[in-house]
């Protein structure tokens, strides 16, 4: 075993592996081909003496050896990356938080909570992305993020199943709702029954992706029509709005809809919830995440009751 001729390419490489959940993933993220991924995998597995990832057919999984691997990589990498920075005279790590969200979340909550601490914490840095909840988990194991906002849905499983289990807090639990054109029928009255959409058009997400019917209500006793499908939440709603179809929103989204639609709830049938969770490792978090953390559960609660009494 002798890492001493180990790249920081590769570290690089096998954190966005391990990240992304497979090769091809991590060669989009990082602009490689994946022949490219590949070698430098095979180069940090010989270097390491043993198989640091299984191979799936749904993607790959760390093995024992390589939550070690990955664990000390991003120590590595973590270090490097401060190091630029207090050289470039950017705030050092020390107060600097790294946040991921889910899509949705951005629309409304982060710029709210950023907001707040722009006021109340002005040297205090939050470096982040966008992503799906499976990517935003990997992000947290692999290090690459101190916090993540997540979505759940019932009948809210743990996000992921390696230990030890992430710290977890919900920050609100609301009710789906529809996203209507207002010149549609549905948009007249204060909700939706459930029955009434039976036969609609919707806007659902990507067909390849794994969020590929998000938009459409759950548990029609149909096969849905889909008009069109789209990842960004914006381009979602202002297609309801040019009356093309409908598709599902979260509460706090109301606050971000174009003119020409309406958000209501829906009667009739299983309620259908969604969680917003604030996710990180087990450890101790530091006095930066403590008050990111604290900013986005004032902000959720200041989303969530002017949603309610919108």
């Amino acid at each position: 075993m002798d890492f001493t001729d180990v790249s920081l390419t590769a570290l690089r490489v096998f954190r966005a592996v391990a990240e992304q959940g497979t090769f091809t993933a991590a060669a989009a993220t990082l602009g490689y081909t994946q022949s490219a991924v590949s070698r430098q995998m095979a180069a940090i597995e010989r270097a390491a003496g043993s198989e640091l990832l299984e191979r799936r057919r749904d993607g790959v999984r760390l093995t024992a050896a390589g939550r070690v691997v990955l664990r000390r990589a991003t120590i590595v990498l973590d270090e490097i990356e401060a190091t630029a920075r207090e050289l470039s005279g950017l705030p050092g790590q020390a107060g600097t938080v790294r946040l991921g969200w889910f899509p949705s979340a951005g629309a409304v909550l982060l710029p709210r909570a950023l907001t707040s601490l722009r006021a109340s914490d002005p040297g205090l840095c939050v470096a982040g992305r966008e992503g799906s909840t499976p990517a935003l988990v990997r992000a947290l194991r692999a290090g690459s993020l101190d916090l993540a906002l997540l979505a759940s849905a019932p009948p809210f499983r743990p996000p992921d199943t390696e230990s030890p289990p992430l710290a977890l807090q919900t920050l609100t639990e609301r009710a789906l709702c529809l996203a209507v054109p207002a010149v549609h029928p549905l948009a007249r009255g204060d909700f939706v029954d459930v029955a009434d959409l039976r036969g609609q058009r919707w806007i659902a997400g990507s067909s390849s992706g794994e969020d590929r019917l998000m938009g459409v209500w759950p548990g029609l006793d149909e096969r849905p029509e889909i008009a069109h499908t789209a990842r960004d939440w914006l381009a979602k709603l202002h297609l309801v709005a040019a009356g093309f179809g409908l598709t599902t929103v979260p509460a706090t989204l109301a606050a971000a809809a174009p003119p020409g639609v309406r958000i209501l709830p829906v009667r009739g049938g299983p309620q259908e919830q969604r969680r917003l969770l604030l996710a990180r490792l087990p450890q101790p978090p530091t006095e930066a995440v403590v008050r990111v953390a604290a900013a986005l559960r004032a902000a959720a609660l200041d989303t969530g009751t002017a949603a309610g009494t919108r």
